[in-house]
């Protein structure tokens, strides 16, 4: 059966709190895992939780740091640093994939480096800090993480619509506008799909639960990758 590669306490040190043994490997425990292990406990339920947490702190950040920024332009920054997409991105910043308890289907097909899995574990470890530590440990730790997204205004309409962003930016460059595919693999109940995205001679791919998700992931890929010729 799969098992987490990484030593926990590395992730604690990235994340610079202290969390409970116990809750932390709740956090990164995938409901996968728990099937394949006599139903152990899971994620989704600090998941909920750190959504809440995630959601709020972000909000109050954006508030206090925006004075000029009215409710439209708050409630977009808000939701490009709470996406799926971005906060898969913070989760590998830290390397949270190596530390996963993953079953050994979905450890086989790439969950470690699933945005949807990453994101979740991403808000599980958030609702875990809470309980361990309290809410402004958790905000803190939501102010560290966030920080090097809002630090770039550009990645705002990145995170959050990635396929048009990446448009916009290869019009800009003067290639045609991106080419994408899409394969999926997997049971009905439990599809994983892969889309690759191709503008000029640059290719990059994503993996995500839907076709729309995995061509978002493929997108910011390459916008991220373009944007360094601009």
């Amino acid at each position: 059966m799969a098992a987490p590669a990484g030593d926990s306490s590395l992730l604690t040190d990235k994340l610079g709190v202290d969390i409970d043994p116990e809750l932390l490997s709740r956090a990164l425990t995938h409901r996968s895992y728990s099937y394949e292990h006599g139903h152990v406990p899971h994620n989704e339920r600090l998941e909920f939780l750190g959504d809440a947490v995630l959601g709020q702190a972000v909000t109050v950040l954006l508030f206090t740091t925006n004075p000029d920024l009215d409710e439209g332009g708050l409630a977009k920054r808000r939701a490009s640093v709470v996406s799926t997409v971005a906060l898969a991105e913070i989760a590998r910043g830290i390397g949270l994939g190596e530390h996963l308890k993953l079953g050994r289907g979905e450890d086989q097909t790439g969950g470690r480096d699933k945005d949807s899995i990453l994101a979740d574990t991403m808000e599980a470890v958030i609702g875990a800090t809470y309980m361990s530590a309290g809410q402004d440990a958790a905000a803190a730790l939501v102010r560290r993480l966030i920080e090097p997204l809002l630090a770039d205004p550009d990645r705002y309409g990145a995170a959050i619509d990635p396929k048009t962003s990446l448009q916009e930016l290869a019009a800009q460059l003067g290639f045609a506008p991106p080419v994408y595919s899409v394969d999926a693999a997997g049971p009905d109940h439990d599809r994983v799909f892969t889309a690759t995205v191709s503008v000029a001679d640059f290719a990059s791919t994503g993996t995500g639960s839907s076709k729309k998700h995995s061509e978002m992931a493929a997108a910011l890929d390459l916008w991220q990758t373009l944007s360094k010729r601009r």
